[in-house]
């Protein structure tokens, strides 16, 4: 019998690899059966095949491969005791179906058209998110409920019933057609923003930031963009990705340790993605319908990324977009991001005094993100006891191993000093 650090080593490999390739998994199933409920039922199946058999027998050359294999003979037994084999038997023995080139298919990517279908508008905005997080992103219910600041039944009963609404509407696995995109359109650039947003700032685990689910979801922006060329909102979306991803190099230290905006080496950013972020952002404004909410925060992560040092960074005009934005998209989040902008061009009892509303309204209550801006700018103000408060209150909080162990660092320095924003 194998050793339980063999099967926790296991459990920890599968975990990544689910994360990196189970949308595909998932995709590949989907359009093979045309359910995208029973694909993920069937991936996880696999899983758990894997779970007690790779501590025996070794993990195989192709793990995503030999998943995607038992999941399909599954498919197929169900099949057979369903009394459906044979039609459904020519499929899978084919790979993929090879009777739908008739159909209209603009999107040559299984995955995007599983984010398509997750998104589908027979799902409530909830079962969109939940869904597409799940099966698309590899997240646990776990994870999902941290994002979302629910419970995990409250997860598992949105991505269960989202499975069902599929099923009952039998919706087909395709992409709408175009004069169907509208509101879908917007639903999908949602999805895919959370995706790159969990990558960026990983709500749990041991990793401050996951570039894997952040490529992905900048891979399926960057599709999705050439797509609907004439979308100014879906190029600025990939701006801002291609902006923040730019900074992924400079954002750990020895050991992994988060480096804050303020202390980056700014010659280990991606010059190339600032170009290209640049460029879309370009592109959105050239269609001439104004900027939008992700043209707006791609506006403030080009002064970011285009500042040579941080105390040049043109924090008057960040505040004037975050105003707009405000305005656009408001929520508790963008305040707060507001009094972190304020805090750098007018002073940190300025920012203080937006961070002080926020708390008083009670607004991102179960997060750590507003007692960690606000025990940043006490430790500024040299208030180091309140400081030290606020920043131990953030790190119980968190869920993040990471952002825990700064935030008790914080806590235990109280130092005043640096700046909120990484």
């Amino acid at each position: 019998m194998p050793g339980t650090s063999a099967a926790e080593a296991i459990r920890r490999r599968l975990d990544a690899l689910w994360r990196i390739e189970g949308a595909r998994i998932v995709a590949t199933l989907a359009r093979a059966t045309r359910d995208v409920g029973l694909a993920e039922d069937l991936a996880q199946e696999a899983v758990a095949d894997a779970l007690a058999q790779w501590p025996a027998a070794g993990v195989p050359s192709n793990p995503g491969a030999w998943l995607t294999a038992v999941a399909k003979r599954k498919a197929i037994d169900a099949w057979r005791r369903a009394e459906r084999l044979d039609e459904h038997y020519r499929e899978l023995v084919r790979g993929l179906p090879e009777n739908v080139e008739a159909e209209w298919q603009p999107v040559d990517d299984d995955v995007l058209r599983l984010v398509f279908i997750s998104c589908h508008p027979v799902l409530s905005r909830e079962g969109q998110l939940a869904l597409t997080l799940r099966i698309v992103g590899g997240l646990s219910t776990e994870d999902i409920a941290r994002l979302f600041l629910v419970s995990v039944p409250t997860v598992q009963q949105r991505i269960v019933r989202a499975k069902k609404t599929l099923a009952a509407a039998r919706i087909p696995f395709e992409t709408p057609e175009p004069n169907e995109w509208g509101e879908r359109l917007k639903a999908v650039l949602a999805v895919v923003y959370l995706l790159f947003t969990e990558g960026y700032a990983a709500t749990s685990g041991d990793k401050w930031f996951r570039p894997d689910l952040a490529s992905e979801a900048l891979r399926i922006g960057r599709v999705l963009a050439g797509l609907v060329p004439h979308e100014p909102e879906a190029h600025a979306l990939v701006a801002l990705m291609e902006f923040q991803a730019s900074r992924f190099g400079a954002r750990l230290g020895p050991g992994g340790a988060p480096v804050l905006l303020a202390d980056q080496d700014r010659s280990r950013w991606d010059q190339a993605q600032i170009r290209r972020g640049r460029d879309r952002l370009a592109r959105a404004d050239s269609l001439g319908r104004g900027r939008g909410n992700y043209a707006l925060q791609a506006a403030i992560a080009e002064c970011h990324a285009t500042a040579p040092r941080f105390d040049e960074t043109d924090w008057p005009r960040i505040v004037l977009l975050y105003e707009a934005l405000g305005r656009l998209a408001p929520s508790p989040v963008v305040e707060l991001n507001r009094a972190v902008a304020v805090s750098m061009a007018a002073g940190p009892a300025a920012g203080l005094a937006l961070a002080d509303r926020l708390t008083a309204e009670g607004a991102l209550r179960g997060s750590h993100l507003l007692p960690s801006v606000r025990g940043e700018l006490l430790a500024r103000l040299g208030r180091t006891e309140e400081a030290r408060a606020e920043f131990a209150a953030a790190a119980a909080l968190a869920r993040n191993d990471r952002a825990r162990e700064t935030l008790e660092r914080k806590a235990a320095d109280a130092a005043p000093g640096g700046a909120p924003a990484s």
